[in-house]
């Protein structure tokens, strides 16, 4: 793949207009705090009949479950099924779950952090290692957004090294858990439904030896509390807080998996590989945004008598946005047909293209700033807000420098 089809295109002028008419006169409320992310998100799981949709392959695969299971409790040996669902995405599917991320990032990049936590992450963890009474229970509501999910890692004392400096923990107390830590820097926190808290099994051993698991958690537990949002540079429409377990009381139902043998460790790799593709997405839409204005606002201001698209500085810069806009987007057409051919990124390459996609979106969108002059560092003016955005793709997901140690360690690991 080395162009949109025109298929392709199709979906990009209709997520432009429900864009324009449902995302652009609310993002100065978005930003400001005065409106939620999650009305919009759920306008559009409606609007494009993507709730329909989950709920529809979900209770297919449902029937398929409880079909083997009476099988196997009357003797029978259930029929090989293929290893993935035709409904799961190839290629082409993959291609088209990408083009509303880059058109929603065009203008309002947190309300694809806040969607793509709930849905990918939160929803994506139980539907992917848990149990069928536990994607029932929890997995179906985030997968339609009828609930809102978080996904909890992050400590206010580990930061990158999520899981060595992990001190959150549940210990065993009958045939319960007790919770107790805090997590920070978590989208979603505020207002979350369900959350995926990721914490150590304390047994007596050693911090370094314990398990990490995960558990679900409602909002509303006794002990489990929810801060207000948190004030930060970016990404205003994803609301950010944090969270604080004391003695919250959890039966093995809400063991991921509902075993302690299944690791939460690998789930949250597969995770961080996952959440590294989807930046190159959302990297495209704000370089194709921050070009789109860059460009216009040379052809119409006029300095010395002339355009400034006439001089040639300003003219390196737009040719150097557009290269970055080529490679990011060359980096996603690559996915969709690594993705087509069954063949997933690994950890490294998924590093070396957030690596790259996180530092051409910062770097274009600055220099968008600097082609505005003063008028790019006025909030009206929506390159200012893209700067701020950027800056974070560079940090969640594992900070720049986590994908260059990732990239270091495979390089060495395998030889040049």
């Amino acid at each position: 793949m080395f162009e949109w089809s025109e298929q392709h295109k199709m979906i990009q002028g209709m997520m432009r207009r429900f864009v324009e008419a449902e995302v652009v006169p609310h993002v100065e409320a978005l930003e400001h705090g005065d409106l939620l992310p999650y009305p919009i998100m759920r306008k559009l799981v409606q609007t494009f009949g993507l709730a329909d949709m989950q709920r529809g392959r979900f209770e297919r695969q449902r029937k398929r479950h409880h079909e083997e299971e009476a099988m196997r409790a009357r003797g029978e040996t259930p029929p090989v099924r293929p290893p993935k669902d035709p409904d799961d995405s190839d290629g082409e599917q993959a291609a088209m779950q990408a083009i509303p991320v880059i058109e929603l990032s065009r203008y309002c990049p947190g309300l694809v952090t806040a969607m793509g936590v709930s849905v990918g992450l939160t929803a994506g963890a139980i539907m992917s290692k848990g149990t069928w009474r536990q994607k029932e229970r929890w997995g179906i509501d985030l997968a339609t957004l009828d609930k809102i999910g978080a996904w909890a890692i992050t400590e206010p004392g580990s930061g990158s090294d999520a899981f060595g400096a992990m001190k959150a923990t549940a210990r065993p107390e009958g045939d319960d858990y007790l919770l107790n830590g805090s997590k920070t820097f978590i989208t979603n926190g505020p207002f979350a439904d369900t959350i995926i808290f990721i914490c150590k099994l304390d047994r007596g051993e050693a911090a370094k030896d314990r398990k990490v698991v995960s558990f679900i958690l409602d909002r509303g537990m006794p002990g489990l509390t929810q801060s207000k949002p948190l004030r930060k540079m970016g990404m205003h429409s994803s609301p950010t807080g944090e969270l604080f377990l004391e003695d919250v009381r959890v039966g093995r139902d809400r063991l991921l998996g509902e075993s302690e043998e299944s690791s939460a460790r690998d789930g949250a790799k597969e995770t961080f590989g996952a959440e590294r593709v989807g930046v190159l997405a959302m990297a495209l839409g704000m370089i194709e945004r921050a070009l789109a204005l860059s460009v216009e606002y040379a052809r119409t201001r006029v300095q010395f008598g002339r355009p400034i698209g006439d001089f040639q500085l300003i003219q390196l810069k737009l040719a150097k946005m557009e290269v970055a806009r080529m490679n990011v987007q060359n980096l996603l057409f690559r996915n969709f047909e690594m993705v087509a051919a069954g063949v997933k990124p690994t950890l490294a390459e998924a590093s070396a293209g957030k690596l790259y996609a996180a530092g051409a979106t910062m770097e274009v969108c600055l220099e968008a700033v600097q082609v505005h002059g003063g008028n790019g560092y006025m909030a009206e003016y929506h390159v200012e807000q893209l700067a701020r955005d950027a800056k974070v793709l560079q940090i969640y997901g594992g900070t720049d420098e986590i994908q260059i140690s990732q990239l270091a360690r495979d390089l060495l690991a395998r030889g040049a």
